[in-house]
């Protein structure tokens, strides 16, 4: 009888020890996100010193990227000596990781105040027409492009693929941009400017990017600026200090009916994320900023962005954007060195 007794406990201790063992597995397999099937990926990155060393460009590279987008600061130049421009764009030209990039990544991008030859500068660099031209001799782009005659730098990338359709919408933040409101009355650098006073893109600008919006046919519409279009209290350049443009432009993106409009931007020596909802539109507005890849804000500390999702990354960082066209979601990720992901934000379309 003993025995049996003995028995029947031992079964039913292995009965509980597999019990226990099956319930483990079950929550285990509840918590692991579900691998995301890229159909389409977008790196991108800003404030990069071409006299600095770059150690990202083999992991740019190892996140085999369908498209590599500048988002200005490409060089540090701050001069309108044409002749120093053009050799500083040589020297980033130059650099081993960067053509290793370029001979196998389509390059796409904009410009912000240090390449563009004036620090925060605007409408009034008196040499603008002429850093233009060295820009898109930077970029590759074709002497015939019909960017060799407009003003600014702005531009449209369409990217089909047999899943679906990217439009990349390079926006100029610099050649029409108005005079900025200093703040004397804080340790901040500027202030907004009064209600409807001065502008961002300017009008011709303004027009272009309502006609690509209203057409897109694309699955997701990214719009590239120079500088943040969300965060607006810090007291550095930033769209808020144009809150009408601001206005304007979630206007715009609300009437178009474009999907999946996401904001990407740099110049702050910062990565991070900033989100928002506008009214009527059936998902958030993510401005994605990703800076800088050759020099950081080490010493940030914190400042007010009422707009943040998750930390701030001060460390060197290039964004990585993984679209899926099935299930309209993106995974937006801020890359470290050997390809340490720093910061993560999914978000469905």
């Amino acid at each position: 009888m003993l025995n049996k007794y003995l028995a029947f406990c031992f079964v039913c201790l292995i009965a509980a020890c597999k019990t226990k063992e099956q319930t483990t597995q079950t929550i285990k397999n509840e918590i692991t996100a579900p691998t995301f099937t890229t159909d389409f990926t977008l790196a991108f990155g800003s404030c990069n010193k071409q006299n600095e060393t770059n150690s990202l460009w083999d992991d740019i590279l190892k996140s085999q990227p369908d498209v590599w987008v500048w988002g200005g600061d490409n060089i540090y130049a701050d001069t309108g000596n044409m002749k120093r421009l053009r050799n500083m764009y040589a020297q980033q030209n130059a650099i081993e990781g960067y053509k290793k990039l370029k001979n196998q990544v389509p390059v796409i991008g904009t410009w912000d105040d240090h390449d563009y030859g004036l620090n925060d500068g605007g409408v009034e660099f008196d040499k603008k027409k002429e850093s233009q031209q060295e820009f898109l001799d930077f970029m590759g782009v074709d002497k015939n492009d019909p960017r060799r005659k407009q003003e600014g730098v702005y531009a449209s990338h369409t990217y089909n693929t047999p899943n679906g359709s990217i439009k990349v919408l390079v926006l100029d933040t610099r050649y029409f941009r108005t005079a900025l409101t200093p703040d004397i009355g804080s340790t901040k650098r500027t202030k907004p400017n009064e209600y409807g006073e001065g502008t961002v893109l300017g009008e011709t600008q303004w027009n272009w990017l309502a006609t690509e919006l209203n057409s897109s046919k694309a699955d997701f519409n990214i719009l590239i600026s120079s500088i943040q279009i969300l965060s607006n209290e810090h007291g550095f350049e930033t769209w808020g200090n144009f809150p009408h443009e601001v206005d304007r432009l979630e206007k715009l993106i609300l009437d178009s009916n474009a999907e999946g409009v996401i904001l990407l931007s740099g110049d702050r020596h910062i990565s991070e994320f900033s989100k928002t909802e506008i009214s009527g539109l059936t998902y958030p507005i993510i401005d994605f900023t990703s800076s800088g890849l050759t020099h950081t804000y080490t010493k940030f500390s914190g400042e007010p962005n009422p707009f943040r999702v998750g930390e701030v990354v001060s460390t060197k960082s290039f964004g990585l954007i993984k679209f899926n066209f099935k299930t309209k979601e993106t995974q937006m990720q801020m890359m470290g060195n050997d390809l340490k992901v720093l910061g993560e934000l999914h978000q469905t379309y």
